[in-house]
Protein backbone atom coordinates (compact mmCIF):
# COMPACT_ATOMS: atom_id res chain seq x y z
CA UNK A 1 0.00 0.00 0.00
CA UNK A 2 1.59 3.17 -0.83
CA UNK A 3 1.38 6.45 1.35
CA UNK A 4 2.35 9.51 -0.84
CA UNK A 5 4.35 12.02 0.92
CA UNK A 6 1.03 14.69 0.53
CA UNK A 7 -1.31 12.04 1.38
CA UNK A 8 0.80 11.35 5.07
CA UNK A 9 0.78 15.39 5.65
CA UNK A 10 -2.92 15.38 4.89
CA UNK A 11 -4.22 12.11 6.42
CA UNK A 12 -2.61 13.72 9.87
CA UNK A 13 -4.68 15.01 12.82
CA UNK A 14 -4.29 18.94 13.77
CA UNK A 15 -1.29 17.95 16.62
CA UNK A 16 1.14 16.21 14.23
CA UNK A 17 1.00 18.57 11.49
CA UNK A 18 1.78 21.67 13.49
CA UNK A 19 4.52 19.69 14.15
CA UNK A 20 5.75 19.12 10.96
CA UNK A 21 5.26 22.73 9.89
CA UNK A 22 7.03 24.03 12.97
CA UNK A 23 9.79 21.66 11.95
CA UNK A 24 9.57 22.64 8.25
CA UNK A 25 9.87 26.07 9.26
CA UNK A 26 12.81 25.62 11.34
CA UNK A 27 14.39 23.37 8.47
CA UNK A 28 14.22 26.33 6.34
CA UNK A 29 15.62 28.80 8.66
CA UNK A 30 18.54 26.42 9.29
CA UNK A 31 19.00 26.59 5.98
CA UNK A 32 19.16 30.39 5.11
CA UNK A 33 21.27 31.16 8.44
CA UNK A 34 23.72 28.55 7.17
CA UNK A 35 24.10 30.35 3.66
CA UNK A 36 24.50 33.69 5.38
CA UNK A 37 27.47 32.49 7.47
CA UNK A 38 28.58 30.83 4.35
CA UNK A 39 29.03 33.73 2.42
CA UNK A 40 30.09 35.85 5.68
CA UNK A 41 32.26 33.74 6.61
CA UNK A 42 34.08 33.64 3.40
CA UNK A 43 33.79 37.15 2.99
CA UNK A 44 35.68 37.86 6.42
CA UNK A 45 38.15 35.36 5.46
CA UNK A 46 39.37 37.14 2.06
CA UNK A 47 39.48 40.53 4.13
CA UNK A 48 41.65 39.02 6.55
CA UNK A 49 44.08 37.32 4.48
CA UNK A 50 44.70 40.85 2.20
CA UNK A 51 44.93 42.24 6.05
CA UNK A 52 47.99 39.77 6.96
CA UNK A 53 49.45 39.98 4.05
CA UNK A 54 49.66 43.31 4.27
CA UNK A 55 47.95 44.47 0.91
CA UNK A 56 47.78 48.84 0.95
CA UNK A 57 44.17 48.42 -0.09
CA UNK A 58 41.03 50.91 0.22
CA UNK A 59 39.18 51.02 3.06
CA UNK A 60 35.77 50.41 1.20
CA UNK A 61 37.88 47.23 -0.76
CA UNK A 62 39.24 46.26 2.90
CA UNK A 63 37.01 47.26 5.50
CA UNK A 64 38.49 44.66 7.93
CA UNK A 65 41.68 46.25 7.68
CA UNK A 66 39.94 50.20 7.36
CA UNK A 67 38.58 49.66 10.73
CA UNK A 68 41.37 47.48 12.53
CA UNK A 69 43.59 50.95 11.21
CA UNK A 70 41.15 53.37 12.61
CA UNK A 71 40.79 51.71 16.17
CA UNK A 72 44.79 51.91 16.05
CA UNK A 73 44.79 55.50 15.38
CA UNK A 74 42.53 56.03 17.41
CA UNK A 75 44.45 54.93 20.27
CA UNK A 76 45.96 57.96 22.32
CA UNK A 77 49.71 58.30 21.98
CA UNK A 78 52.02 57.14 24.78
CA UNK A 79 52.27 59.51 27.83
CA UNK A 80 54.29 58.29 30.94
CA UNK A 81 53.97 54.64 29.37
CA UNK A 82 56.97 51.81 28.83
CA UNK A 83 56.86 50.30 25.19
CA UNK A 84 55.50 47.16 26.60
CA UNK A 85 52.62 49.11 28.46
CA UNK A 86 51.75 50.99 24.88
CA UNK A 87 51.76 48.01 23.04
CA UNK A 88 49.63 45.72 25.88
CA UNK A 89 46.86 48.79 25.66
CA UNK A 90 47.21 48.87 21.60
CA UNK A 91 46.73 45.00 21.56
CA UNK A 92 43.20 45.39 23.95
CA UNK A 93 41.59 47.71 21.98
CA UNK A 94 42.44 46.28 18.71
CA UNK A 95 40.99 42.51 20.25
CA UNK A 96 38.12 44.12 21.39
CA UNK A 97 37.22 44.93 17.84
CA UNK A 98 38.29 42.03 16.98
CA UNK A 99 36.20 40.06 19.29
CA UNK A 100 33.48 42.45 18.51
CA UNK A 101 33.69 41.49 14.23
CA UNK A 102 33.28 37.76 15.02
CA UNK A 103 30.55 38.28 17.64
CA UNK A 104 28.34 39.53 14.73
CA UNK A 105 29.82 36.30 12.84
CA UNK A 106 28.01 34.11 15.55
CA UNK A 107 24.56 35.46 15.24
CA UNK A 108 22.59 33.03 14.52
CA UNK A 109 24.57 29.92 15.93
CA UNK A 110 22.60 29.95 18.56
CA UNK A 111 19.26 29.13 16.48
CA UNK A 112 21.25 26.09 14.69
CA UNK A 113 22.20 24.89 18.19
CA UNK A 114 18.29 24.82 19.25
CA UNK A 115 17.32 23.35 16.17
CA UNK A 116 19.82 20.41 16.20
CA UNK A 117 19.57 19.79 19.67
CA UNK A 118 15.24 20.13 20.19
CA UNK A 119 14.11 19.18 16.32
CA UNK A 120 14.45 15.34 17.16
CA UNK A 121 12.31 15.55 20.54
CA UNK A 122 9.91 17.51 18.70
CA UNK A 123 9.27 15.22 16.00
CA UNK A 124 9.25 12.17 18.53
CA UNK A 125 6.36 14.15 20.19
CA UNK A 126 4.22 14.36 17.18
CA UNK A 127 5.06 10.07 16.67
CA UNK A 128 4.14 9.79 19.86
CA UNK A 129 0.86 11.50 19.80
CA UNK A 130 0.10 10.61 16.20
CA UNK A 131 0.31 6.66 17.54
CA UNK A 132 -1.92 7.62 20.40
CA UNK A 133 -4.40 8.33 18.25
CA UNK A 134 -3.88 6.24 15.41
CA UNK A 135 -4.02 3.07 18.54
CA UNK A 136 -7.54 5.64 19.25
CA UNK A 137 -8.98 4.77 16.08
CA UNK A 138 -8.04 1.38 15.87
CA UNK A 139 -10.12 1.06 18.95
CA UNK A 140 -13.09 2.81 17.79
CA UNK A 141 -12.82 0.66 14.45
CA UNK A 142 -12.48 -2.80 16.61
CA UNK A 143 -9.67 -3.82 13.56
CA UNK A 144 -6.59 -4.43 13.97
CA UNK A 145 -5.78 -5.36 10.19
CA UNK A 146 -2.43 -3.90 9.08
CA UNK A 147 -4.76 -1.94 6.23
CA UNK A 148 -6.15 -0.26 9.48
CA UNK A 149 -2.76 -0.22 11.74
CA UNK A 150 -0.31 1.08 8.74
CA UNK A 151 -1.73 4.29 7.69
CA UNK A 152 -1.71 6.28 11.19
CA UNK A 153 1.91 4.65 12.16
CA UNK A 154 3.17 6.23 8.46
CA UNK A 155 1.75 9.00 9.76
CA UNK A 156 3.25 9.34 12.79
CA UNK A 157 6.66 8.41 11.81
CA UNK A 158 7.10 10.77 9.64
CA UNK A 159 6.96 13.30 12.17
CA UNK A 160 10.24 11.84 13.39
CA UNK A 161 11.58 11.80 10.05
CA UNK A 162 11.15 15.71 9.41
CA UNK A 163 12.56 16.37 12.64
CA UNK A 164 15.58 14.10 11.97
CA UNK A 165 16.00 15.74 8.82
CA UNK A 166 15.36 19.15 10.26
CA UNK A 167 18.18 18.64 12.74
CA UNK A 168 20.99 16.36 11.07
CA UNK A 169 21.89 19.64 8.46
CA UNK A 170 21.88 22.22 11.77
CA UNK A 171 24.43 20.09 13.83
CA UNK A 172 26.33 19.84 10.44
CA UNK A 173 26.06 23.58 10.17
CA UNK A 174 26.72 24.74 13.51
CA UNK A 175 29.73 23.01 14.09
CA UNK A 176 31.06 23.35 10.51
CA UNK A 177 30.59 27.52 11.94
CA UNK A 178 32.29 26.88 14.87
CA UNK A 179 35.55 25.56 13.71
CA UNK A 180 35.74 28.31 11.00
CA UNK A 181 35.34 30.55 13.46
CA UNK A 182 37.94 29.26 15.55
CA UNK A 183 40.62 29.35 12.81
CA UNK A 184 39.27 32.75 11.83
CA UNK A 185 40.18 33.99 15.21
CA UNK A 186 43.60 32.43 15.51
CA UNK A 187 44.22 34.43 11.98
CA UNK A 188 43.06 37.48 13.39
CA UNK A 189 45.02 37.53 16.50
CA UNK A 190 48.28 36.73 14.34
CA UNK A 191 47.28 39.55 12.48
CA UNK A 192 46.93 42.09 15.40
CA UNK A 193 49.88 41.19 17.00
CA UNK A 194 51.76 42.28 13.40
CA UNK A 195 50.23 44.92 13.63
CA UNK A 196 51.10 46.10 17.67
CA UNK A 197 54.35 45.02 16.25
CA UNK A 198 54.58 47.54 13.60
CA UNK A 199 53.11 50.18 15.45
CA UNK A 200 55.13 49.80 18.42
CA UNK A 201 58.16 48.51 16.57
CA UNK A 202 58.36 49.90 13.32
CA UNK A 203 59.12 53.59 13.45
CA UNK A 204 60.54 53.74 16.87
CA UNK A 205 58.81 57.43 17.22
CA UNK A 206 55.85 56.53 15.40
CA UNK A 207 54.28 55.25 18.99
CA UNK A 208 56.29 57.89 20.81
CA UNK A 209 59.39 56.01 21.65
CA UNK A 210 62.81 55.98 22.00
CA UNK A 211 65.24 53.54 23.16
CA UNK A 212 62.23 51.62 24.62
CA UNK A 213 60.95 54.74 26.73
CA UNK A 214 58.36 56.96 26.24
CA UNK A 215 59.70 60.34 24.19
CA UNK A 216 60.10 64.20 24.53
CA UNK A 217 58.57 65.91 21.45
CA UNK A 218 62.33 66.93 20.85
CA UNK A 219 63.31 63.34 20.60
CA UNK A 220 60.95 62.53 18.35
CA UNK A 221 61.46 64.72 16.41
CA UNK A 222 64.63 63.76 15.97
CA UNK A 223 63.86 59.92 15.17
CA UNK A 224 61.19 61.43 12.75
CA UNK A 225 64.14 63.21 11.41
CA UNK A 226 66.76 60.12 11.16
CA UNK A 227 63.89 58.21 9.78
CA UNK A 228 63.08 60.66 6.72
CA UNK A 229 66.54 61.23 6.12
CA UNK A 230 66.98 57.38 4.96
Amino acid sequence: MELPFFDLIANSGPVVKGVLFLLAAASVASWAIAFEKLFRILAFSRHLSGLAAGAHTAEDENWLAGRLQAVADAEPAPHGETRAEFSARLERSLQGEADAQLQRLQTGLPFLATVGSTAPFIGLFGTVWGIMHSFSGIAAARDTSLATVAPGIAEALFATAIGLAAAIPAVLFYNQANVSLSRLAARLSAAIAAIVKQRTYAPVAAAGFVNGHPASQAEQGAAYGSIHAR
